[in-house]
């Protein structure tokens, strides 16, 4: 608090300001200080599960066993130098555990390195033997692009680990690795990255085109693989004994997601149409698809099912690529001709397929018992209690069908990435409540029967200064937007609050999200969850809002025709949200700011440019402020007949149209190796907001990516935009524009 400006300020609002700085019970560190955990897998045998913990931006691979899962760390990186862990695998005795390490590349294969290290980073494949006290052993290089490095498969006979990296697929012995600390100086293993000489592994050969998504045959003699050749794509089956490559029934279509049978008989895949030229850019338009079966052997396929035309019948929008070779030849894919995701069976011998989850929700995570007759699967189911729409609960239904889904978890918490363990007695989960954040679990109970009983894992991992029992429950919020659509929210309101308090109002990014009435399973958003967990403590009133264009509210909700860069109607929704916090009657309607990062940047910005008038201040990270930059380089090419259209409506809907009426202040933030959203977007808006004398402040982090790689960066940006609210919404600071 700045007592200096007290002189400045109102009667009333000296009080609000000792009556926030009363609120303030712990730091922005303290509530970002827990393990959150990804990646849970289990190994085909056995009760072994592993998954990777992000502690303050320092990244491990831990392990448990059943009956008791109690949990054993098992690499001992120790800073927070952006190195993430990803693709945690299993080998199917549980002795291994194979994972990558480091970021993604960027358009220039460049991996991230947000410490500005003069050593290169590389993004690498490690192997580590559990229970001997080994060091792991390095693999080989990865280098996968952008949002595509989970592809690691380990061969069921576990001696070979298969991956995708710069174009090509590779493949090494899960025993070998040459990989020793080189001299350079980048710290060793116990330190954060570790530089090593490269290890064995090799491409199966050049291939031409993005090679990508790996599968085993079952006998770990032949590898599917999707080849992606831009308007077109192919499905591959590589040969290993003959060291050749067959392709399965190429066409003119792009086909993906390659599914071997459990006899290695057929590979099941999915085929869209191929790209078509000069076709109309702003009408959203239907993707039909079909499934069909391809003899490994021969080359030869045939279709077993066609989709429908309409845009339901498009495959589902959620990106979780479910698609599964069941038991008794049967196949579990998803799909939405009712306009909600859900999961139907169907025979490889064709028909017509069965509805497996009906009602009104939609699927996420999907995963099947090791026998393959259950499919278990993540949902906002609501039958049991409606406010589950706003949650996570993992179901159970037979494979084959005949059975209506029977709920495994229920209550307040909320769950995810359910996985069985190799033996089938244990379900393992990743869950979280309102006040304490994601965490592992092991169920127990009778699955039949439902209803099992969450067991934490690793409990005590849980720091002591970490504010449980200082965090608030959201309350689920339902509001309309002027337009009639239905919107949710989730609303923190401080404890012990009197009298109207400033608000602050939370968009996600994505914008294929849904925020939860708990912790968020994804990283990005778990730490969002905790800063809105701390603006509350600071005594502000804040509404999470799940706008239009984002998931799990049906078809009609997600894929609206005049979404995003065709109209950004979702915006409807954020001035709704702004004005439902105006009307409560512990808010202060003249003390309304916002705030949200990537899709959640670009609403900050649309209402700041829109709607000063509501929102009286901003922190926008990495946001879009013109689609229509980004449009033109996805429509260039094309001869789309209405691309000039196509641009004027992109930037129709983008802030910089608005940005003669902008006159609230805003707090911008990136890192300038973003490579999600240009760090463009945000130099051309400074310079506009410069130009019309609207107030800013700026926060860059040099080599920093999207998705901030450093702990230390979330809680620094977090801490500056709480401190911004605090000087320009309680304190009333006017800020000088900015030049």
């Amino acid at each position: 608090m700045k007592i200096r400006f007290l002189h400045a300020l109102s009667a009333s609002s000296v009080v609000l300001l000792f009556c926030m700085a009363a609120h303030a019970q712990f730091t922005i560190e303290q509530v970002m200080t827990y393990p959150f955990p990804s990646n849970l897998t289990a190994s085909a045998t056995g009760e072994r599960v592993a998954w990777a913990v992000n502690f303050k931006g320092i990244r491990n691979v831990w392990i448990a066993d059943g009956p008791s899962f109690r949990a054993q760390q098992v690499t001992h990186y120790a800073a927070d130098d952006g190195g993430e862990i990803d693709s945690v695998r299993l080998t199917p005795d549980g002795k291994t555990v194979l994972y990558s390490r480091g970021s993604e590349t960027n358009q220039q294969g460049e991996v991230a390195d947000p410490t500005s290290n003069i050593n290169r980073p590389l993004q690498q494949v490690w192997a580590v033997t559990v229970g001997v006290d080994s060091e792991p052993r390095l693999l080989g290089e990865m280098g996968c692009g952008q949002e595509d490095c989970e592809d690691i498969e380990i061969s069921p006979d576990g001696q070979f680990a298969v991956w995708s990296a710069r174009r090509q697929i590779w493949i090494a012995p899960i025993a070998g690795g040459t990989g020793e600390p080189s001299s350079a100086p980048s710290g060793d293993m116990r330190g954060g990255r570790m530089a090593a000489a490269a290890g064995p592994a090799k491409s199966i050969g050049y291939v031409r085109g993005d090679n990508e998504s790996p599968k085993w045959s079952p006998d770990s003699k032949m590898i599917a693989f999707v080849s992606r050749r831009g308007d077109h794509s192919f499905i591959g089956i590589y040969d290993r004994a003959e060291d050749t490559i067959r392709w399965i029934a190429p066409t003119f279509d792009r086909d993906a997601m390659p599914r071997w049978s459990p006899d290695g008989t057929m590979v099941a895949f999915i085929r869209h149409a191929g790209a078509e030229m000069k076709m109309p850019m702003i009408p959203l338009r239907p993707d039909p698809w079909s499934i069909w079966i391809g003899n490994p052997q021969t080359g030869e396929a045939h279709r077993i099912w066609q989709s429908g035309t309409e845009m339901n019948d498009s495959l589902p929008r959620t990106e979780n690529e479910s698609f599964y070779f069941a038991a008794g030849n049967r196949l579990v894919f998803g799909y939405e001709p009712e306009g909600w995701n859900h999961l139907y069976t169907i025979s490889t011998g064709g028909g017509q397929p069965m509805l497996l989850t009906p009602g009104q929700f939609d699927i996420e995570d999907v995963s099947l018992t090791p026998d393959r007759q259950t499919v278990i699967y993540t949902s906002n189911e609501a039958s049991m209690d409606p406010v589950d729409v706003d949650r996570r609960h993992i179901w159970a239904v037979p494979a084959a069908g005949g059975q209506r889904q029977r709920a495994i978890t229920r209550g307040e918490p909320s769950e995810w990435a359910p996985v069985a363990t190799g033996d089938g007695k244990f379900l393992v989960c990743l869950g979280s409540t309102g006040t304490t954040p994601g965490m592992a679990y092991y169920l127990s109970g009778n699955m039949a029967q439902g209803g099992m009983q969450r067991n934490v894992i690793a409990g005590d991992s849980l720091p002591r200064e970490f504010p449980s029992a200082q965090l608030v429950n959201p309350k689920q919020v339902i509001f309309k937007a002027e337009d009639g659509v239905t919107i949710h929210g989730q609303l923190f309101v401080p404890k012990n609050a009197a009298g109207r308090r400033p608000a602050i109002l939370f968009m996600h990014g994505g914008s294929k999200r849904q925020m939860l009435l708990a912790f968020h399973y994804m990283n990005y958003y778990s730490n969002a969850y905790a800063m809105n967990e701390y603006l509350a403590s600071k005594g502000y009133v804040v509404l999470s809002v799940n706008y239009r264009t984002g998931i799990m509210y049906g078809r009609a909700f997600s894929d609206p025709p005049d979404g995003g860069w065709r109209g950004a109607s979702e915006y409807k929704d954020i001035v709704a949200a702004g004005r439902y916090l105006q009307s409560l009657p512990n808010v202060d309607p003249e003390k309304v700011g916002l705030w949200g990062g990537s899709y959640g940047g670009f609403l900050t910005a649309m209402g700041l440019a829109h709607n000063s008038d509501i929102f009286k201040a901003g922190v926008d990270l990495h946001g879009v402020h013109d689609w229509s930059v980004r449009q033109n380089r996805i429509g260039s090419g094309n001869d789309a007949p209405d691309e000039k259209e196509a641009i004027e409506l992109a930037y129709k809907s983008s802030p910089n149209y608005a940005i003669s009426t902008w006159r609230s202040p805003v707090l911008l933030i990136q890192g300038d190796d973003d490579r999600n959203v240009q760090f463009s977007q945000s130099v051309d808006l400074a310079q506009r907001l410069k130009a019309q004398g609207v107030p800013f402040e700026q926060i860059v982090y040099p080599d920093e990516i999207h998705d901030f790689l450093l702990w230390r960066d979330w809680v620094h940006a977090y801490d500056a935009g709480e401190k911004f609210f605090d000087r320009v919404l309680v304190q009333g600071e006017k800020l000088a524009p900015a030049k």
